[in-house]
């Protein structure tokens, strides 16, 4: 085992550059992640009846009931996301709703706006999935509670 005492000469920059990875990095990522939905899902807050009406446009069924999940998903699902609490299955409801909503939203895809909100939402629920395969990181209430 290595330690600081016994590591070689240099190796010391290696063993922070390896901890400041695994610590802030996953940190930082998740709070980016995070910072889309709860942005969204704060929108959908302060404009309801613009929300429900583009959800009763792409025809989704019970619109009051799918805003509502909306706004939970995405405003508790960031907030636990970023947090890093329980994230791995955070990770993987907020890339399911991702995906779903790129499905139901944005498959028009002669109008390149969008195109790119589709792009966007699958590469959402690809760096989510990230997650979902190697956790939270040091910096998280996973980590603190021995999950990460």
């Amino acid at each position: 085992m290595t330690t600081a005492a016994t590591a070689a000469p240099g190796a010391l920059s290696s063993l922070g550059a390896a901890t400041a990875l695994t610590r802030f990095v996953p940190a930082i990522g998740r709070l980016l992640m995070g910072t889309i939905f709860l942005a969204s899902g704060l929108s959908k807050l302060t404009a309801p009846a613009a929300t429900l009406s583009y959800i009763q446009s792409a025809g989704i069924p019970l619109p009051q009931v799918a805003l509502a999940a909306a706004v939970l998903v995405e405003i508790g699902g960031s907030l636990l996301l970023i947090a890093g609490y329980r994230a791995r299955l955070v990770a993987l409801a907020l890339a399911l709703f991702s995906v779903a909503t790129a499905l139901a939203f944005h498959t028009a895809f002669a109008d390149q706006n969008q195109l790119i909100h589709f792009l966007k939402n699958l590469a959402m629920a690809g760096g989510l999935l990230q997650v979902v395969a190697f956790r939270a990181g040091g910096l998280s209430l996973d980590a603190r509670a021995g999950r990460a």
